[in-house]
């Protein structure tokens, strides 16, 4: 009993690391490739990967698929000044979703959507007015905040991509039948 606890758990530990993989790809591909250049970056749709990837792993999974992901993005497209802050909003960006659940779209899922365009606003023009700038003033925050339409931009069509792929694997019972839900295994204090 307990050798197949131990191989059921190493199985579903090797299906979301494989899975992190493929979502830091394509978080990676759908940020690098399919974007429009912006004053001061770039807007994407690789976001959408992002949400999804939080619905459908674990948070230590999907935290680091989002962070590596975007982080490739950056590092390997030329904005690697970006890189330290697209690590932490993404990571952060992760936290907002929940993969419990047998649905992607659940309600806390879609409602997540807004704080992850408060974060993206906030977080890259925080560090573009302080990190960026040869020192910190009002002037130079509150010019980093004109870049929040191509923010809301980008959250936007990366929301449309998530919430029409969400529907899409939802539709297919993606979850249910590729990921199924952790179930608890009894410890040895508890069967006393």
């Amino acid at each position: 009993m307990t050798e197949t606890i131990a191989r059921t758990d190493h199985t579903q530990r090797l299906r979301y690391l494989t899975l992190s993989g493929v979502f830091a790809a394509l978080i990676y591909l759908l940020t690098a490739y399919v974007h429009v250049p912006t004053g001061a970056g770039y807007t994407h749709i690789g976001d959408g990967m992002v949400f999804l990837a939080a619905c459908m792993l674990p948070t230590p999974y999907a935290a680091a698929a989002c962070a590596v992901g975007g982080a490739l993005a950056d590092g390997l497209s030329g904005f690697l000044i970006w890189l330290p802050a697209t690590v932490v909003i993404k990571a952060v960006t992760a936290l907002f979703f929940t993969s419990k659940g047998e649905k992607i779209l659940a309600r806390r899922n879609i409602i997540a959507l807004l704080p992850s365009l408060v974060l993206c606003v906030c977080g890259y023009s925080l560090y573009q007015g302080i990190v960026m700038t040869d020192s910190i003033s009002a002037a130079s925050i509150s010019a980093a905040f004109a870049q929040t339409p191509a923010y809301c931009i980008q959250i936007t069509a990366s929301a449309v991509l998530f919430l029409f792929m969400g529907a899409a694997l939802d539709r297919m019972k993606f979850r249910q039948k590729f990921l199924p839900q952790e179930k608890k295994h009894p410890h040895k204090a508890d069967a006393l």
